[in-house]
């Protein structure tokens, strides 16, 4: 892993290399989050024009992106799991599906908020 017995700028230089590598793969290999990012992509520019405060933009923003960081770190955990063994195990299930469970409710943050705010 870049980054290792580095300090100050070098680190965040291969901290940044490390997230851009990281966002491509999603990028690349994820459907799902392809799908949120073009949603984002959109409703942030809207969430600057309907938020009457700087409140509600940061909780419409806010939502989205913590939207795509749940769906990061499932991707990362399906990466793991399979990286592991792709032959079905409980936990290597459980595992799935708890990540699914965090994009889920997740999507109820983003959902409830945007509804909360616009009604």
């Amino acid at each position: 892993m870049a980054g290792q017995n580095l300090r100050g700028l070098q680190r965040l230089v291969a901290a940044w290399s490390n997230s851009r590598a990281g966002l491509k793969a999603c990028w690349q290999h994820e459907e799902a989050f392809r799908q949120e990012v073009i949603i984002s992509l959109i409703a942030i520019p809207l969430a600057l024009y309907i938020g009457e405060s700087a409140v509600e933009r940061s909780i419409l923003i806010g939502s989205l992106l913590l939207l795509l960081v749940i769906e990061l770190l499932n991707s990362a955990i399906e990466a793991t799991v399979d990286r592991i063994g792709l032959e079905h195990h409980e936990l290597s299930g459980r595992a799935k599906d708890i990540g699914s469970a965090a994009v889920f409710l997740g999507m109820v943050l983003v959902g409830s908020s945007w509804l909360i705010i616009l009604l």
